[in-house]
Order: structure tokens, then C-alpha cells, then sequence
């Protein structure tokens, strides 16, 4: 097999080199990463990388910029385990392994000339990153946004500096909501579900795309389906123990589905007929 086939096959590692870095909560890190000859990732919002160290392992990381990012791509790590907490002790000109980009990522070419509606919760605002900036990068592609997000406190909330800006834009409706405030926090208090109902749409012309962790999907499809969004145009990401990144190992599997292959990115529709709860 050749070097090329190995590479897109996902065997081969490639190496990345840590251009920035900058800790952004007392659990999350952001690093900008490129690789060899500053070619670009080619992934899709949705898709993940496997991240190795040499000595210490590999994990999957989300890709939480956006494609139209050319020369380097964003990773934001939470300090969850071996592997992670390695990578917080990574800085500026430090290399890391790199392979993929792996599983099926978000058909941009689906929402094109349709109403959108993001909804992330917690980390899942890390991957939709990569889908909002997508959006807002070829903003005249698409009819109206909305994005919610919800976090659990005021101190949880990633990329401060980008979400100020899209509350000051006229072509975006962007909301945030924390479960518990603080005494500085003005904004609002609650679970995002409370956001959803609000929102101005047009059920047949609009795609919900929702991110974040495995407890709030039930609720927010709830919301979904009560303003009658059809259920192949509620697009979900899950979350899964994935270890190999090309099917092989199985700790991924949902029935006959690899979750690093298939998905992570599935439609409601789609969960329904592999009898996966959510």
C-alpha cells in the first residue's frame, strides 16, 4: 500500500505543529494546529481528527473551525483524561500526531438556501463552531440563522470574543442561556429547551443541527418536533467511545453503524431505524 493510500485510508500519522494556544476555562484549551507544508484538513463541520502523543496515546478531538479556514485548523481540548491532560501541557512549537479528518461530517450542500437553527449544548459548542463560522463565511448561501447555546455557567462559556460579535450581528439571531448565573451574569438563566420554543422558522424549509451532551437530545428533539420540523432535517451528532477512527475496533458500534464511519453526524430519521435511543 502506498504512503497516499495509507494516509487516506487513516493508518498514517501526520504531524502537527502547534501554532497557538490559549487556555480558555479552567477545563478547556485552544490550539491552532497545521500540518507539514501548511496544507489544509479538507474535513467537514462535524468531523473529528485522532490526536496522538508518542508514549502517552491517541483520542478523537472535534474540529471546531470552520473549512473555509485555509493552513492550520482549531482544536479545543478538555482536560478529561491521560491523553488530554498531556496536551495541556503543550505550547507554541510543540508537534503533535495528527490523522484523519474521520466520520461523516454535516452536508453543508443540504442547508444551502435553507432557514438554520444550531443548537449546542456545553462542549457540544466546540464542533458547532466549525458549522456557525461555515455559515457566517458564506452567509448569503443561506436564509435565516439562529443559534442557541447553553452552558452551564457563566465561567463554562468558550470563545467570548466571537459570540460578543455575533450578538451584534443583524444577520444572525444568536442567543445564550446558563443553567445557574452569577452575580455578574445578565443574560439569561435556564436550559436552552426554554429558547427553542421563540424561535421564528418555517418547519419545512428549516434544518436543526444539534450538538452537545447525550442527556439533552430527548428534550431538545421534543422542541423540534413541536414546531413541526420533519424529522430527516433534525441533524444530530452523538457521542461515542471511538478508539481505531476506520471501523475496525468496534467500540464505536450502533447496531450495524460504526459511529467514527457512519457518523458521528446522523438525522433523526436515521436514529429512529437503528432503534437508538436518545
Amino acid at each position: 500500500m502506498t504512503q497516499a493510500l495509507l494516509t487516506e485510508s487513516g493508518y498514517a500519522t501526520q504531524t502537527g505543529k502547534i501554532l497557538h494556544t490559549e487556555q480558555m476555562t479552567k477545563l478547556e484549551k485552544f490550539f491552532e494546529i497545521s500540518l507539514p507544508g501548511g496544507k489544509d484538513l479538507n474535513h467537514a463541520p462535524g468531523q473529528f481528527v485522532m490526536v496522538s502523543i508518542p508514549g502517552i496515546g491517541e483520542a478523537p478531538i472535534s474540529v471546531s473551525s470552520s473549512p473555509t479556514k485555509k493552513a492550520s485548523f482549531d482544536l479545543v481540548v478538555r482536560n478529561a483524561g491521560i491523553l488530554t491532560g498531556a496536551m495541556h501541557n503543550l505550547e507554541e512549537g510543540d508537534t503533535v500526531g495528527i490523522r484523519g479528518p474521520f466520520g461523516r461530517g454535516i452536508d453543508t450542500n443540504l442547508l444551502k438556501g435553507k432557514d438554520i437553527l444550531m443548537v449546542a449544548g456545553g462542549c457540544g459548542f466546540i464542533p458547532m463552531r466549525s458549522l456557525i463560522n461555515y455559515v457566517l463565511d458564506n452567509r448569503d448561501n443561506f436564509n435565516s440563522v439562529h443559534v442557541l447555546l447553553g452552558c452551564k455557567t457563566p465561567a463554562d462559556r468558550l470563545f467570548l470574543h466571537e459570540t460578543a460579535n455575533w450578538e451584534k450581528r443583524k444577520d444572525l439571531d444568536f442567543q445564550c442561556t446558563v443553567d445557574k448565573g452569577d452575580a455578574e451574569w445578565k443574560g439569561r438563566v435556564g436550559l436552552i429547551t426554554k429558547l427553542i420554543p421563540d424561535v421564528s422558522i418555517t418547519p419545512s424549509s428549516t434544518y436543526a443541527v444539534v450538538i452537545g451532551p447525550p442527556i439533552m437530545y430527548k428534550f431538545v428533539i421534543k422542541e423540534l418536533l413541536n414546531k413541526n420540523i420533519p424529522d430527516n432535517q433534525i441533524i444530530l451528532s452523538l457521542e461515542r467511545h471511538m478508539k481505531c477512527g476506520v471501523g475496525k475496533c468496534g467500540h464505536c458500534q450502533i447496531n450495524q453503524k460504526y459511529c467514527c464511519q457512519d457518523g458521528p453526524v446522523f438525522t433523526y430519521d436515521e436514529l429512529k431505524e437503528l432503534n437508538e435511543a436518545i
